[in-house]
C-alpha cells in the first residue's frame, strides 16, 4: 500500500474545519429565525419567520484567531472535567487498584472478549437511553484501554465499546431527558409517548453496534497487523503492569468507592441538574478517599494528579479546537440559513422519503449543533409543523432527530465528549473515521427502514395535535 498520503494530525483536521467554516460564512446566505423562549428559559426558533440580513457582515481572519481561545472559554466544563478526571485516574492507577481490577477482569473474561465487548456496549447504550450520559464514560476510557492491552488488542476496540454504546444509546434513546424529552416538548406531543417502539429498537441496534466493534476485535486477535493503531503509540505503553497485583481490600474498597461516587454521580444528573462541574466536583471528592485508601502521601498524590492532568492536555486543546469550528458559524449567521436551506426540499418528496430527509438533515446539523438540547431548539419547531405539511407524523419527527443527532455523534469532530475520549484513548481522528464510518451507515440504513415502517404505519398519529394537519 502507497504511503505518500498520510491523514493529517487531527488538531489540523480541526483547523482546517475552522477554516472552511469561515470560508462558508462568506459564501452562504446570513440569516435568522426569529426567537422566544421556551418555559424552560432556552432560546427556540419561530417556524416561518426566517429572513436574510439586510447587510452581509464578514468575518476577517483575525475572527478565526480570536475565535479559538472564545472556543476554550466556551468548553472549559469539558476540559476541565477531562483533566480532572486524568488526574484522579492516575491517583487510582498509583495505588494498584486499576491494575488489580484489570488482572481480575482477565481471569473472567480473558478467554471471551465478545462476552466483555457487548455488556460494555449494552450498559452504555442503556445509561446513554436514560439519563443520557456522554461526559461521563470519560473516567473508563483508560481503564478500558489498558483492559484492551492486556487482552492484546488495540486501543480502538476500547474506543469502539464506549462510543458506540453512548451514540447508539443517544440515537434509539427511551427516556433521555437532554433529547427525547424536549424534542417531544417541542413538538407538542405528550411526554415520553411512542416508548414502545424505541424499546422495540433498543437491543436489535445495539447488536449492529456490537457485531462491528467484534468483528474488528476478532480480526486483530487473529492478526495483530490488522490492527489500526499499528502506526500509534499506546497512550499506556510505559505503564504496561506484567504482573497485575491481587485484588486486595484496600483495592476493594477504592472500587467500592467509584461505585458509590457513580451513583451519587447519576443522582445528582437525575434530581439535581447536575452536569460536569458538579461531576468534577464529585470525582475530585473520590480522588482525596482514594488516596486515603491508598495510603498514599499528599505530595505523592499532588504528583500523581499533576503527571495524570499532563497527560491530557493534548485532549484539552482538541476539545477546544473543536467548539471553535460551531464558533464561527455562528459567528458569521449562517447556522438558520443551514437550517433553512436543507429543510426547503422535503416539502416536494413523499412523506417515507421526507422522514429519511429529515434523518439526513439531522445528521447533518449536528456537526454544527453538536449539542443535543441545542439541535433540539434549533430544528423541531421547523420539523415538527413540516411534517404536517408532508404527512410525516410528529412522533417519527421527533424520531428522525433523535437518530441524526445520537449516531452522527459518534463521528462529528465538533463533538467535544468524542474528542475528549479519543485523545484520551491516543486514537488519532483520521483512524477512528475509517473505523467508525462503516458502523454509521449500518446504523442509518437500519434507522430509514424504522423511519419508512414508521410512517407507513402511521406511527405517532394517536398523539398528532388535533388542530394540526391538514
Amino acid at each position: 500500500m502507497s504511503n505518500s498520503f498520510k491523514v493529517p494530525h487531527t488538531l489540523i483536521l480541526l483547523l482546517g474545519m475552522m477554516v472552511t467554516a469561515l470560508v462558508a460564512t462568506w459564501l452562504v446566505p446570513q440569516g435568522f429565525f426569529d426567537t422566544t423562549l421556551s418555559d424552560s428559559g432556552r432560546e427556540m426558533v419561530i417556524a416561518g419567520t426566517y429572513q436574510t440580513v439586510a447587510e452581509r457582515h464578514y468575518l476577517t481572519p483575525w475572527d478565526l484567531l480570536t475565535a479559538i481561545p472564545r472556543a476554550f472559554a466556551a468548553a472549559q466544563d469539558v476540559i476541565f472535567f477531562v483533566l480532572i478526571v486524568g488526574g484522579v485516574l492516575a491517583i487510582a492507577r498509583a495505588t494498584g487498584t486499576v491494575d488489580a481490577l484489570i488482572g481480575r477482569l482477565l481471569e473472567r473474561h480473558g478467554k471471551q472478549p465478545q462476552r466483555l465487548i457487548f455488556m460494555v456496549v449494552f450498559c452504555f447504550a442503556l445509561a446513554s437511553s436514560s439519563i443520557g450520559t456522554a461526559g461521563e464514560y470519560i473516567p473508563f476510557v483508560l481503564i478500558l484501554v489498558a483492559l484492551c492491552k492486556a487482552m492484546r488488542l488495540d486501543a480502538m476496540t476500547a474506543v469502539g465499546m464506549i462510543v458506540a454504546g453512548y451514540g447508539i444509546g443517544y440515537g434509539v434513546s427511551a427516556f433521555n431527558p437532554f433529547t427525547v424529552l424536549i424534542a417531544q416538548q417541542i413538538a407538542e406531543i405528550p411526554v415520553y409517548s411512542g416508548l414502545w417502539l424505541r424499546l422495540a429498537i433498543f437491543v436489535p441496534f445495539v447488536l449492529i453496534g456490537f457485531h462491528h466493534v467484534w468483528q474488528y476485535t476478532k480480526k486483530v486477535a487473529n492478526d495483530p497487523s490488522k490492527s489500526m493503531m499499528l502506526d500509534v503509540p499506546c497512550p499506556l505503553s510505559d505503564k504496561a503492569t506484567p504482573q497485575y497485583p491481587v485484588l486486595a481490600l484496600r483495592h476493594k474498597l477504592i472500587l467500592g468507592s467509584f461505585i458509590i461516587t457513580l451513583a451519587v454521580a447519576v443522582w445528582g444528573i437525575a434530581t439535581k441538574g447536575w452536569y460536569l462541574y458538579e461531576l468534577g466536583g464529585v470525582f475530585i471528592a473520590w480522588g482525596a478517599i482514594v488516596a486515603v485508601l491508598g495510603r498514599l502521601s499528599a505530595d505523592e498524590t499532588a504528583n500523581r494528579f499533576i503527571e495524570g492532568v499532563s497527560d491530557l492536555v493534548t485532549t484539552a486543546i482538541l476539545i477546544g479546537v473543536a467548539r471553535g469550528i460551531a464558533l464561527i458559524l455562528e459567528d458569521g449567521q449562517i447556522l438558520h440559513s443551514l437550517v433553512h436551506g436543507m429543510s426547503l426540499p422535503l416539502s416536494y418528496v413523499s412523506a417515507e422519503i421526507s422522514a429519511i430527509g429529515m434523518l439526513v438533515i439531522q445528521t447533518i446539523l449536528n456537526t454544527f449543533i453538536p449539542s443535543g438540547s441545542g439541535q433540539a431548539y434549533v430544528t423541531m419547531p421547523l420539523m415538527a409543523p413540516l411534517g404536517d405539511l408532508v404527512g410525516v407524523p410528529r412522533q417519527v419527527a421527533v424520531l428522525a432527530y433523535q437518530f441524526g443527532d445520537g449516531f452522527s455523534n459518534m463521528i462529528i469532530p465538533t463533538n467535544a465528549v468524542l474528542m475528549g475520549i479519543l485523545g484520551m484513548a491516543g486514537v488519532p481522528y483520521g483512524h477512528w473515521f475509517r473505523f467508525c464510518l462503516p458502523l454509521l451507515l449500518k446504523l442509518m440504513l437500519a434507522a430509514s427502514i424504522v423511519l419508512v415502517l414508521a410512517v407507513m404505519f402511521g406511527y405517532g398519529l394517536d398523539v398528532q395535535p388535533s388542530a394540526v394537519g391538514s
